[in-house]
């Protein structure tokens, strides 16, 4: 059984693709199969480390970005996007796997066009509220298309078979669904006795709200402890600007920022948060509603991405969490949320419990079983 992911451009499309590696290894040890041969097929890689713990090896392979503007970079990206789509067939031709499972982005096209030259089955996966072009088109050969918010199915095209789609919700890797609590105060070099915020940026980081959050800090610090993601880019600035804010402030040992939250920090911050400030990727988004923590949602601005302000409205819809629009964003309406979340046992348990009721731990599992049953009826 030979399996072929595609899809990046940013940890949302990237780390999905591990999580549901790692339910295909366990479909396969519990169900005694041969062991898949699994590959990568993208320009880049976001974590070298994490494809080599499932075993996917990385075949390289050109792709362009085709912006919604005007642009004379669109030009070269559109020979890219041809380059890529010969060495995908290259590839996909003497690797012939048996199943092709993308999450979109641009770097996927080429895969996914290849898979459809070459009449190899493709299984797309839609994170957002709102899907990407690349998906769009993949969906138009797509054996079956799983998404993650309902109502994205109008998205798609009336001439979309109903049949082929599948409401999973978005994969996250197992490790992510067990919040660390014992420990973690010491862990983070926090009380115990305080409320805690964790402030997530998304894996780059996102500098309005950084701004805002140390505007807020003094502020903040009288009544809770803020565990801050500033993005690995902006830790030396964001780390630079709290010492002179916090320079006299009594209170600054209850901040601690980071560029970026490995997976223990990142289970250890989840397991004694309160509440969770963050963008509105379908990764963020899921990853909170695993956690079962009330959320304030910032997504990018519409100008920037159409995708996160659905996102947000939609996980929002249900009672799970707040959206704060950034053009709106300040110091006081940042301060006002969390007091209204945090001073209201009622207002929490609520958001809590619409979080865990969002929240849809099988995601992978379900995807993976749907891969692995295509893959084996394609060998046969």
């Amino acid at each position: 059984m030979k399996i072929v992911f595609t899809g990046g451009g940013s940890g949302g499309h990237f780390y999905p693709i591990v999580a549901v590696a790692e339910e295909i290894h366990q479909i396969v040890e519990r169900e005694k199969l041969l062991s898949p041969e699994m590959y990568y097929i993208g320009p880049s890689v976001l974590d070298y480390e994490a494809l080599a713990e499932q075993s996917i090896t990385w075949k390289k392979t050109n792709a362009g970005k085709m912006r919604r503007y005007f642009s004379i970079r669109n030009a070269f990206d559109l020979v890219k996007v041809v380059i890529g789509v010969i060495q995908s067939t290259f590839q996909l031709f003497f690797l012939y796997p048996d199943v092709v499972f993308s999450k979109g982005g641009y770097a996927s096209f080429p895969t996914t066009f290849a898979a459809r030259i070459l009449r190899i089955p493709v299984i797309i996966h839609e994170s957002d509220a709102h899907p990407g072009r690349a998906n769009i088109i993949a969906s138009k050969w797509a054996k079956a298309i799983a998404i993650s918010f309902p109502g994205v199915t109008q998205y798609f095209g009336k001439n979309i078979d109903s049949s082929k789609f599948a409401l999973v919700g978005n994969p996250i890797r197992r490790v992510l669904f067990r919040p660390a609590r014992e420990g973690a105060h010491s862990y983070l070099g926090l009380q115990d006795t305080i409320p805690t915020l964790l402030v997530l940026g998304g894996s780059q980081g996102a500098q309005a709200i950084n701004s805002v959050v140390l505007d807020a800090l003094p502020e903040l610090l009288e009544k809770y402890q803020v565990i801050h993601q500033t993005g690995k880019d902006n830790i030396e600035s964001v780390r630079g600007i709290a010492n002179v804010i916090l320079k006299d402030n009594p209170n600054k040992e209850r901040y601690r920022a980071f560029g970026f939250l490995n997976i223990l920090a990142i289970r250890m911050s989840a397991g004694i948060a309160s509440v969770v400030v963050t963008r509105a990727g379908a990764g963020s988004i899921f990853e909170a509603a695993a956690w079962g923590l009330p959320s304030i949602v910032i997504p990018l601005p519409e100008e920037i991405s159409h995708d996160q302000t659905k996102n947000a409205f939609a996980y929002a819809r249900d009672g799970a969490a707040v959206v704060l629009k950034q053009k709106n964003l300040s110091k006081n309406i940042l301060i006002a949320e969390i007091d209204r979340i945090l001073g209201n046992d009622k207002v929490r348990s609520d958001m809590i419990a619409a979080a865990k009721e969002f929240a849809k731990p099988d995601a992978a599992e379900k995807i993976a079983r749907l891969i692995v049953d295509t893959a084996l009826k394609h060998e046969d």
